[in-house]
């Protein structure tokens, strides 16, 4: 044996903080958690706040006051984003995010009727 590192270790040594941060889990499907994806801490989170990895604590402060996006956590921690995307699958499996689709765009309403409402609250209130 020589005492010459392996080079094949060292090519993928930078990988194997990410594959222990995320556990050895797969990617979750693409619309589970897509960009746009809401993610808050739920009720019960702040009570196992000390059986986390420091990453999952991260991410759960980061969304203890409110919503934030997949990708506003990912720019916060730092981490890529299928990392923080196979965190907030196992954070929501244990029950300590919740995660909601995006409000979608309203539809366009028709100008018209716009119009109509407009004239009519200035005909019961004047303007």
């Amino acid at each position: 044996m020589s005492d010459e590192p392996d080079e094949h270790l060292e090519l993928t040594s930078a990988l194997v903080p990410f594959f222990v941060i995320t556990n050895g889990r797969s990617l979750p499907p693409e619309h589970a958690y897509g960009h746009t994806t809401l993610v808050s801490a739920s009720e019960s989170a702040a009570t196992t706040v000390r059986t986390l990895t420091p990453e999952a604590r991260q991410v759960l402060d980061l969304v203890m006051d409110g919503f934030l996006s997949v990708a506003e956590v990912a720019a916060h921690t730092h981490l890529p984003l299928g990392v923080v995307r196979i965190l907030l699958s196992e954070m929501e499996d244990g029950g300590l995010i919740i995660a909601r689709k995006p409000v979608p765009r309203a539809e366009r309403v028709d100008r018209e009727v716009l119009n109509a409402v407009l004239d009519g609250l200035r005909a019961r209130f004047g303007a």
